[in-house]
């Protein structure tokens, strides 16, 4: 017999670890590098240096020493490899915005469904704090009930002041 395991078949044999491990980017990284430079594409200084480079390009290959004849074929080349990068990346950069603002309207249809549920429940407060203040004596109905007394006191005779109250005995 060997000292060696015996290296089984129907066992996965465990993965081994590279020596030089890859880094792994965070996965919005590509995002947001779309996002900023789709963001930086929309400027008017992305629009100013753009032009200036073309206009350079068009007037250093309108001289006798140009590496790019009339027609500009590498420069159109190059504007449409731009193009075709940029259209990826702006359309990544739209629908990363599009997740974000139907996750802030989610967020604001909670909110406006909360609110107006919280209206809804101090509207009924209010109505039953109202029904309930009809059933409630105030101060002018007491009032008018008081002097209905007393006029109706004044009417039999009967004295409307209250009788005093007796001198206590300075002896006791």
């Amino acid at each position: 017999m060997s000292d060696q395991p015996r290296v089984r078949l129907d066992v996965p044999q465990e993965k081994r670890r590279p020596l030089l491990r890859r880094p792994q980017p965070s996965p919005d990284a590509f995002g947001r590098f779309a996002e900023n430079f789709a963001r930086y594409m929309g400027t008017a200084s992305f629009l100013l240096w753009m032009t200036i480079f073309v206009v350079l390009w068009v007037v250093e290959n309108l001289t006798p020493w140009s590496f790019d004849q009339y027609p500009f074929i590498f420069l159109t080349l190059m504007l449409s490899l731009q193009a075709s990068y940029a259209a990826p990346l702006i359309l990544l950069a739209q629908n990363r915005q599009e997740a974000r603002d139907r996750v802030i309207a989610e967020q604001d249809r909670r909110v406006a469904t909360q609110a107006q549920a919280d209206m809804e429940f101090l509207a009924r407060e209010i109505a039953s704090l109202r029904m309930a203040l009809g059933e409630v004596a105030t101060r002018d109905y007491i009032r008018s009930e008081l002097r209905s007394l007393l006029s109706e006191l004044d009417e039999r005779g009967a004295p409307t002041a209250p009788p005093a109250a007796p001198a206590e005995d300075e002896a006791g």
